[in-house]
Protein backbone atom coordinates (compact mmCIF):
# COMPACT_ATOMS: atom_id res chain seq x y z
CA UNK A 1 0.00 0.00 0.00
CA UNK A 2 1.31 3.44 -0.90
CA UNK A 3 1.68 5.90 1.98
CA UNK A 4 -0.01 9.23 1.39
CA UNK A 5 2.05 12.33 2.13
CA UNK A 6 0.99 15.95 1.88
CA UNK A 7 3.43 18.84 1.89
CA UNK A 8 1.92 22.19 2.84
CA UNK A 9 3.89 25.36 2.17
CA UNK A 10 2.72 28.24 4.35
CA UNK A 11 3.70 31.57 2.79
CA UNK A 12 1.76 34.70 1.86
CA UNK A 13 4.27 35.54 -0.87
CA UNK A 14 4.36 32.05 -2.40
CA UNK A 15 0.55 31.80 -2.27
CA UNK A 16 0.32 35.08 -4.22
CA UNK A 17 2.97 33.96 -6.72
CA UNK A 18 5.43 36.68 -5.65
CA UNK A 19 7.95 34.14 -4.41
CA UNK A 20 9.01 30.74 -5.67
CA UNK A 21 8.20 28.00 -3.18
CA UNK A 22 11.44 26.29 -2.18
CA UNK A 23 10.19 24.61 0.98
CA UNK A 24 7.70 22.26 -0.67
CA UNK A 25 10.15 21.01 -3.29
CA UNK A 26 12.83 20.75 -0.57
CA UNK A 27 10.59 18.47 1.50
CA UNK A 28 9.69 16.33 -1.49
CA UNK A 29 13.31 15.97 -2.65
CA UNK A 30 14.37 14.96 0.87
CA UNK A 31 11.59 12.34 1.13
CA UNK A 32 12.30 10.87 -2.29
CA UNK A 33 15.99 10.58 -1.39
CA UNK A 34 15.36 8.74 1.90
CA UNK A 35 12.07 6.81 1.73
CA UNK A 36 12.24 3.51 -0.15
CA UNK A 37 8.56 2.53 -0.13
CA UNK A 38 6.14 3.99 -2.68
CA UNK A 39 4.75 7.39 -1.73
CA UNK A 40 1.88 9.41 -3.10
CA UNK A 41 2.97 13.02 -2.52
CA UNK A 42 0.73 16.03 -2.97
CA UNK A 43 1.78 19.64 -2.45
CA UNK A 44 -0.25 22.71 -1.67
CA UNK A 45 0.64 26.35 -1.01
CA UNK A 46 -1.49 28.37 1.40
CA UNK A 47 -1.19 31.86 2.90
CA UNK A 48 0.19 32.41 6.38
CA UNK A 49 -2.22 32.47 9.27
CA UNK A 50 -3.78 30.32 11.94
CA UNK A 51 -7.10 29.83 10.12
CA UNK A 52 -5.58 28.88 6.75
CA UNK A 53 -3.25 26.35 8.40
CA UNK A 54 -5.96 24.82 10.60
CA UNK A 55 -8.42 24.58 7.71
CA UNK A 56 -5.90 22.97 5.39
CA UNK A 57 -4.76 20.46 8.01
CA UNK A 58 -8.34 19.50 8.92
CA UNK A 59 -9.02 18.77 5.27
CA UNK A 60 -5.89 16.64 4.85
CA UNK A 61 -6.57 14.68 8.04
CA UNK A 62 -10.14 14.15 6.83
CA UNK A 63 -8.79 12.76 3.55
CA UNK A 64 -6.73 10.20 5.46
CA UNK A 65 -3.29 11.56 4.62
CA UNK A 66 -0.70 9.55 6.58
CA UNK A 67 2.11 12.12 6.92
CA UNK A 68 1.69 15.88 6.65
CA UNK A 69 4.79 18.06 6.44
CA UNK A 70 4.10 21.76 6.91
CA UNK A 71 6.90 24.09 5.87
CA UNK A 72 7.06 27.75 6.82
CA UNK A 73 5.39 30.04 9.31
CA UNK A 74 7.22 28.67 12.35
CA UNK A 75 9.17 31.82 13.22
CA UNK A 76 8.33 34.75 15.51
CA UNK A 77 7.06 37.20 12.86
CA UNK A 78 3.48 38.46 13.29
CA UNK A 79 2.10 36.34 10.39
CA UNK A 80 3.97 33.18 11.51
CA UNK A 81 1.05 31.26 13.01
CA UNK A 82 1.68 27.75 11.72
CA UNK A 83 2.12 26.26 15.23
CA UNK A 84 -1.09 27.91 16.42
CA UNK A 85 -3.03 26.59 13.42
CA UNK A 86 -1.57 23.11 13.86
CA UNK A 87 -2.45 23.16 17.57
CA UNK A 88 -6.13 23.59 16.65
CA UNK A 89 -6.01 20.27 14.77
CA UNK A 90 -3.49 18.17 16.69
CA UNK A 91 -5.06 15.80 19.20
CA UNK A 92 -1.78 14.55 20.73
CA UNK A 93 1.30 16.73 20.75
CA UNK A 94 4.69 15.04 20.27
CA UNK A 95 6.90 17.71 21.82
CA UNK A 96 10.11 15.71 21.43
CA UNK A 97 10.06 16.28 17.67
CA UNK A 98 10.20 20.07 18.05
CA UNK A 99 12.82 19.85 20.77
CA UNK A 100 15.10 17.66 18.67
CA UNK A 101 14.63 19.74 15.51
CA UNK A 102 15.66 22.89 17.38
CA UNK A 103 18.61 21.13 18.99
CA UNK A 104 19.89 19.95 15.59
CA UNK A 105 19.32 23.37 14.03
CA UNK A 106 21.15 25.15 16.85
CA UNK A 107 24.32 23.31 15.83
CA UNK A 108 24.13 25.24 12.55
CA UNK A 109 22.62 28.65 13.36
CA UNK A 110 22.12 30.54 16.63
CA UNK A 111 18.75 31.88 15.47
CA UNK A 112 17.26 28.34 15.49
CA UNK A 113 16.12 29.09 19.04
CA UNK A 114 13.52 31.40 17.46
CA UNK A 115 11.90 28.54 15.57
CA UNK A 116 8.69 26.99 16.84
CA UNK A 117 8.54 23.60 15.14
CA UNK A 118 6.13 21.09 16.57
CA UNK A 119 4.57 17.75 15.77
CA UNK A 120 1.49 15.82 16.67
CA UNK A 121 -1.16 13.33 15.74
CA UNK A 122 -4.64 14.02 14.43
CA UNK A 123 -6.71 10.97 13.63
CA UNK A 124 -4.33 8.63 11.78
CA UNK A 125 -2.16 11.49 10.49
CA UNK A 126 1.24 12.54 11.75
CA UNK A 127 1.81 16.29 11.34
CA UNK A 128 5.30 17.84 11.44
CA UNK A 129 5.86 21.58 11.18
CA UNK A 130 9.18 22.60 9.66
CA UNK A 131 11.07 25.75 8.75
CA UNK A 132 10.75 27.11 5.21
CA UNK A 133 14.43 26.96 4.15
CA UNK A 134 15.31 23.71 2.31
CA UNK A 135 18.64 23.34 4.15
CA UNK A 136 16.91 23.81 7.51
CA UNK A 137 14.20 21.35 6.45
CA UNK A 138 16.86 18.72 5.74
CA UNK A 139 18.53 19.39 9.10
CA UNK A 140 15.24 18.94 10.92
CA UNK A 141 14.13 15.85 9.03
CA UNK A 142 17.56 14.24 9.44
CA UNK A 143 17.24 14.78 13.19
CA UNK A 144 13.80 13.20 13.68
CA UNK A 145 12.82 11.01 10.77
CA UNK A 146 14.16 7.78 12.28
CA UNK A 147 11.12 7.86 14.60
CA UNK A 148 8.54 8.69 11.91
CA UNK A 149 7.98 5.20 10.39
CA UNK A 150 7.35 3.59 13.78
CA UNK A 151 5.06 6.45 14.82
CA UNK A 152 3.04 5.90 11.64
CA UNK A 153 2.83 2.18 12.50
CA UNK A 154 1.60 2.96 16.02
CA UNK A 155 -1.20 5.25 14.85
CA UNK A 156 -2.39 2.92 12.09
CA UNK A 157 -1.18 5.10 9.21
CA UNK A 158 0.58 4.00 6.01
CA UNK A 159 3.81 2.04 6.21
CA UNK A 160 7.09 3.77 5.34
CA UNK A 161 10.56 2.25 5.04
CA UNK A 162 13.78 4.22 4.69
CA UNK A 163 17.18 3.65 3.13
CA UNK A 164 19.22 2.65 6.23
CA UNK A 165 22.32 4.18 4.66
CA UNK A 166 20.63 7.58 4.89
CA UNK A 167 18.17 7.32 7.81
CA UNK A 168 17.91 4.11 9.82
CA UNK A 169 14.25 3.92 10.78
CA UNK A 170 13.87 2.57 14.31
CA UNK A 171 11.32 -0.14 14.98
CA UNK A 172 11.54 -2.26 18.13
CA UNK A 173 12.44 -5.88 17.57
CA UNK A 174 9.53 -8.25 17.91
CA UNK A 175 9.93 -11.72 19.32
Amino acid sequence: MTARVAIVTVSDRAARGDYEDRGGPGCEDWLRGVVTTPLSISRVIIPDGRDSVAGCLRGLVGQGVDLILVTGGTGPAPRDETPEGAAEVIEKELAGFGEEMRRASLREVPTAILSRQTAGIAGKSLILTLPGNPRAIATCLNAVFAAVPYCLDLIGAGHIDTDPGKIAAFRPKTT
